[in-house]
């Protein structure tokens, strides 16, 4: 009986354990569900509505993610509302902080925000609307957003309407905020402005840095419609944002040695007179610019506690100032070249000096090949940049010596330089890859045709005055992105537009994919400018 009962109990467990190994207890599907809102207070498209706080109730815990930057308020309010809680709760609540504008419809686009507490999902585009008055306004109007230069456009760009009444004026989006507001969010170039009345507006788009609602130039790029629109309207406006270029302006010299102060600017410094002078005396001066930096560079005879008049003037600008001129140490003349082993074939070597020159010497500069044979070259002198730049037939797979001999470059403070060497190197035009583009329905000339890295940094460029073809030689072998800028005010530069004067960008057309050169290719590329 014992054998008997202790083998059914073996039986017995080896049941259970084959049992227990067939599955385990798993959590059930994942929730893919957004939340849901059952009731509201009030209720949403309320109207006559006088209250300070909104009550939103869902179907399950929900919890805000980015609420600040996701939530949108049109129109905008002066105080920015406050949404609870901070936590995991069955309803939001808003607590109003701002005086309401009577006869209103307000609307509160909550974007992607509100999600589910457990996995996260989005109660996608969600809108809670009431209104001040009798009814509930209901005109729509959309509108597409793009970089006036940049291939991609950006991200969280507000659109906006400003309502053309009695005191609307041009200046207006500088200091009040809209009628209407709207976003593009994250990933999308579109947007749409609802619950709109009827009427006459200015219709602006704003990448709005400091998040104020309001027309920032130093910081926030800009796009507008050039005419009125007006509501109802089932147009699908497009506005291209850029930068405004301020316009020239100085701040306060400082000197930084016994011989230079340097000047920061806005705007462009192109055709800056600087002059210099001591109790009513020129004094002698260069002006060069800062590397990387919005910043000018004037150069003075060494002085001691002197006091010396910068008059600066630009077209129509002008401004004085008077510098007093303390005992520093003066900088010394010095040179580097940024060509460091290969000089590429489209390059040219430079040299940078660290005080402005005046004069080269080219019979004191010798450049030989490998077997030592004499290359003839010509240099340039950018004033500018402070740099030397020299031309002459470069030849693949050579080896070069540059040996600047004592006075071949003389600076601003009459110093001299020692002896000079350098040596660079170019590769084999296998190495290199190249391009011809074949332009196609040109609308007008000139235009500029630049290829750019993914940055968006210009690589190479061509100017072209006629003609339908573009070649670049002997590029490096990679990826590039091509567009066309039609340079209508001929100055051989992309400007950007400016808000005040109602003047767009100029028009920039890219290639709709990369262009991939590599390295002995020859790359043909059409490109049509038909729009």
């Amino acid at each position: 009986m014992r054998k008997s009962l202790f083998s059914v109990c073996i039986v017995l467990a080896i049941v259970i354990v084959s049992c227990a190994k067939k599955g385990s207890i798993t959590g059930g599907l994942k929730d893919t569900l957004a939340p849901e809102m059952r009731s509201s207070l009030p209720k949403n498209g309320a109207t006559n509505f006088n209250g300070k706080e909104i009550k939103l109730y869902f179907n399950e815990y929900v919890k805000l993610k980015d609420v600040s930057k996701q939530l949108i308020v049109s129109p905008p309010m002066e105080r920015k509302p406050e949404v609870l809680p901070y936590n995991a709760s069955k309803f939001i609540t808003i607590k109003l902080k701002d005086t309401l504008l009577p006869n209103t419809t307000y609307s509160f686009n909550f974007g992607q925000s509100i999600q589910d507490n457990n996995e996260g999902n989005a109660l996608n585009q969600f809108k809670y609307v009431f209104s001040t008055g009798s009814y509930i306004d209901s005109l729509t109007i959309g509108a597409k957003i793009k970089d006036a230069i940049e291939v991609k456009s950006p991200t969280f760009v507000s659109v906006m309407l400003y309502e053309a009444n009695d005191t609307f004026n041009d200046s207006t989006i500088y200091k009040q905020v809209p009628r209407y507001i709207s976003n593009t969010l994250d990933g999308v170039a579109a947007a749409k402005l609802e619950n709109l009345k009827e009427g006459k507006y200015r219709l602006i788009a704003l990448k709005d840095v400091n998040n104020n609602n309001k027309y920032d130039p130093k910081t926030d790029k800009i796009g507008f419609i050039k005419d009125f629109v007006t509501i109802p309207n089932d147009t699908i406006f497009e506005l291209e944002l850029f930068t405004e270029q301020p316009k020239f302006k100085v701040f306060k010299p400082t000197q930084v040695s016994g011989n230079c102060m340097v000047i920061g600017y806005e705007g462009n410094p192109k055709d800056v007179v600087i002059d210099v002078t001591r109790n009513g005396t020129f004094v002698p001066s260069a002006v060069t610019k800062l590397p990387k930096k919005d910043s000018l560079q004037v150069w003075f005879p060494q002085m001691k506690n002197d006091s010396l008049a910068v008059a600066i003037t630009q077209n129509n600008y002008k401004n004085n100032f008077v510098v007093k001129i303390k005992d520093q140490k003066k900088d010394s003349l010095s040179f580097n070249s940024p060509t460091v082993g290969d000089l590429a074939f489209r390059e040219q070597f430079t040299i940078n000096s660290t005080t402005p020159l005046v004069s080269i010497d080219n019979t004191k500069i010798n450049l030989l090949d490998k077997d030592s044979a004499k290359v003839s070259f010509t240099t340039r002198y950018d004033n500018f940049k402070q740099q030397v730049l020299f031309d002459f037939e470069k030849k693949p797979l050579q080896k070069y010596k540059m040996q600047v001999l004592p006075g071949a470059f003389k600076d601003f403070f009459e110093n001299k330089n020692d002896t000079l060497n350098y040596a660079f190197s170019t590769r084999n035009t296998s190495d290199y890859g190249n391009l011809r583009i074949p332009l196609e329905n040109i609308n007008r000339y000139p235009l500029i045709v630049e290829i750019t890295n993914d940055k968006g940094e210009v690589l190479e460029s061509a100017y072209l005055e006629k003609g339908n073809s573009v070649f670049f030689d002997l590029i490096e072998p990679k990826k590039y992105t091509l567009r066309i800028i039609y340079d209508d005010n001929k100055n051989k530069v992309w400007d950007a537009g400016n808000y005040m004067e109602k003047r767009q960008s100029e028009e920039v057309i890219y290639f709709p994919k990369e262009i991939d050169v590599r390295a002995n290719w020859d790359v043909e590329q059409p490109f049509d400018l038909k729009n």
